[in-house]
């Protein structure tokens, strides 16, 4: 591989694997990022009380569980990150607070979160690009990435959908800080 280090490690169905160091890190960043998402959905489903944003979330919430499915079939559960209760808090309060602000509030924020995970799972695929051969296990991981990518931009177009009208300061704050958490959170993910 010509970026990072290998290793190899064997799956639940004695699979080998082989990816570079650099695209373990990812993965561990999209488990924590997906475990995140479950408990956005789990957030808001315990605050809103809105008939449509309970059936958006209700549905949503089923797509970013096979999100997490997929994920963990691709990364062995050493390499997952360690801080996962503090994932399902962030996210927890990342769906609850605006749920209690109402509808609006709560899509603007998928509409912001899901804005910074495209462009998260786009990063990976535009590094994975460029291996003109990829392995049959590279293929496999990128076409999840694609699959993830694929429904995260749906998330984010129907989030928007529900909102015309732009929001005022506060929810612009809120979704900045949305975004900046997401990045940060990408970022220790990563390494711990």
């Amino acid at each position: 591989m010509p970026d990072g280090i290998e290793y190899v490690f064997r799956d639940d169905l004695n699979a080998q694997r082989v990816f570079p160091a650099w695209l373990e890190q990812e993965l561990r960043s999209d488990h924590a990022g997906e475990t995140g998402a479950i408990w956005i959905y789990r957030g808001i489903l315990a605050v809103s009380k809105d008939p449509d944003v309970l059936e958006f979330a209700e549905r949503h919430l089923k797509t970013e569980t096979r999100h997490l499915k997929e994920i963990e079939a691709l990364l062995r559960p050493k390499g997952r990150s360690r801080l996962i209760g503090l994932w399902r808090i962030a996210g927890f309060v990342t769906g609850a607070l605006p749920a209690l602000f109402g509808p609006r509030a709560v899509f603007h924020t998928i509409e912001a979160v899901e804005t910074f995970v495209d462009h998260h799972y786009q990063q990976q695929l535009d590094r994975l690009q460029p291996i003109e051969d990829l392995t049959r296990d590279l293929a496999a991981v990128r076409a999840v990435l694609v699959d993830c990518q694929a429904d995260e931009i749906d998330h984010r177009d129907e989030a928007a959908a529900h909102v015309t009208d732009a929001p005022g300061i506060i929810v612009r704050a809120w979704c900045h800080l949305v975004g900046v958490g997401s990045g940060r959170a990408v970022a220790v993910a990563r390494r711990f």
